[in-house]
């Protein structure tokens, strides 16, 4: 049996290129995500933080939430995370996080969805295959209280980068 010929695969076209992005414009990422205890349990596991607010309901309950806490660095792993596809999946290098603030506390069973909007686009003084875009990005609960907000700046690759199947 002989080897399928890959070059005759069509290649899906994925994310944004630093011609797409615009000062002002505004990203409603997809659908959002659910944190549950589980997802919650096994990130403070994983990253040894092992506050009681994270770890321990009752301890939580004692302190006046309504049940244990979702570790901020998770809300905002997530978050990020659901932004990517629309902003930084067409690759370049992540340069920072700034200006990041936290709000309202997350519980187990809360689903989080965001926003961002681009507010500032340049070109890479050193590097003319990529521009540098920042945006602002807040994220709410299902109850519409925001439980981060942040900004976000990445190089990103220009269309004029890629040759072949993934110019548009």
């Amino acid at each position: 049996m002989s080897e399928p010929d890959f070059s005759t695969f069509p290649l899906w076209e994925r994310g944004n290129q630093f011609e797409d992005f615009e000062v002002d414009q505004v990203f409603e990422h997809h659908w959002g995500r659910t944190l549950t205890a589980g997802d919650a349990m096994l990130f403070s596991s994983i990253a040894l933080r092992y506050c009681p607010l994270y770890v321990n309901a009752e301890y939580a309950k004692s302190e006046g939430h309504r049940d244990m806490v979702v570790d901020p660095m998770l809300v905002l792993a997530t978050v990020i995370g659901l932004s990517v596809e629309d902003l930084s999946e067409v690759g370049g290098p992540f340069l920072g996080v700034n200006g990041v603030e936290f709000g309202a506390y997350v519980y187990p069973n809360d689903t989080i969805t965001c926003v961002s909007e681009v507010i500032d686009k340049r070109e890479s003084a050193s590097r003319p295959d990529t521009g540098i875009v920042t945006w602002s990005t807040c994220a709410k609960n299902q109850s519409g209280d925001v439980v981060v907000k942040y900004q976000r700046t990445n190089l990103v690759a220009k269309r004029s980068r890629h040759d072949g199947p993934y110019q548009r």
